[in-house]
């Protein structure tokens, strides 16, 4: 096992190499294939890519953890739904980026209105700005009318991170679900972030608050053939009530109320979220 004080040279020097057979055990990438994500993740977090804003949010995102949790390693095919400003991106992208391969499964850019085109572009403007961390990255859509956005079978992970709420609110989750089974190889995991709703209250299926119950998910998940293996508290917040005049909105990062009791919902901090853990059956 190659040390901590050397991963970060690893890391530099793997981000700017493509990859390599599984022979060359001793070139940079297959030694950071060897190293623990947990230790390959630490220059990540620190780079200079990352805002000071974004940065901060790891003590309610938790990365480490969480990639962790889900089995992420270098040399995956690793699928992250609708990545919106591209949070995440600024993780998996290098830590993939030489040594695996990072898709960025965007919304679908067919009929889309001229607000979410625009998010697009600079989603793409962002990756353009730094090839030495984003040069492999590859950028597909995912909609209601883009189910198949990678072949079938062929990725180690789907991850997605508070998007389960916008597909009911727009009545297609199910199919959701359906389509990442799907694009799953036999074993592949599926790992989902979600606001989580009180148990004892009732699931709208539009999920206006933007809170959804962990058995409602759960159940989303299963019906599409996926087995629940694991679920983890790494991302709750118990000061978290849930109810907030603007839903899961009126938290941070958004602030929906702006200044209106803003220290209030900032000493909650942002939302409280399950982390669950779903395989594909290999048989």
């Amino acid at each position: 096992m190659i040390s901590k004080k050397t991963v970060p040279l690893l890391l530099a020097a793997a981000l700017s190499l493509p990859p390599l057979p599984a022979q060359a055990a001793d070139t940079p990438a297959a030694q950071l294939a060897a190293a623990p994500v947990r230790d390959l993740l630490a220059p990540i977090l620190a780079g200079d890519h990352r805002s000071d804003t974004n940065k901060a949010r790891d003590q309610w995102r938790h990365p480490v953890e969480t990639l962790e949790f889900f089995g992420v390693e270098p040399g995956m095919s690793v699928v992250e739904i609708w990545p919106g400003g591209g949070w995440y991106t600024e993780v998996l992208g290098p830590l993939l980026n030489a040594n695996g391969r990072y898709i960025a499964a965007a919304a679908d850019p067919n009929g889309a209105s001229a607000n979410t085109l625009a998010a697009i572009q600079r989603f793409k403007d962002k990756l353009a700005a730094r090839p030495d961390l984003y040069a492999n990255t590859q950028v597909t859509g995912f909609g209601p009318k883009a189910l198949d956005f990678v072949p079938a079978g062929s990725v180690d992970r789907v991850l997605t991170f508070r998007n389960v709420h916008n597909w009911m609110g727009a009545g297609w989750a199910e199919d959701a679900f359906k389509a990442m089974f799907k694009a799953l190889k036999p074993g592949g995991v599926l790992g989902v972030v979600e606001h989580r709703a009180n148990k004892d209250q009732p699931q709208d299926p539009k999920a206006p608050t933007g809170y959804v119950r962990e058995d409602y998910v759960i159940k989303l998940a299963t019906d599409a053939g996926f087995k629940l293996v694991a679920t983890s508290e790494i991302n709750s917040n118990p000061r978290d009530t849930k109810d907030h005049p603007k839903g899961v909105w009126t938290l941070p990062p958004t602030l929906t109320m702006k200044d209106q009791d803003r220290d209030k919902y900032l000493a909650i901090g942002e939302s409280d979220r399950m982390t669950l853990r779903f395989v594909k059956p290999a048989n």
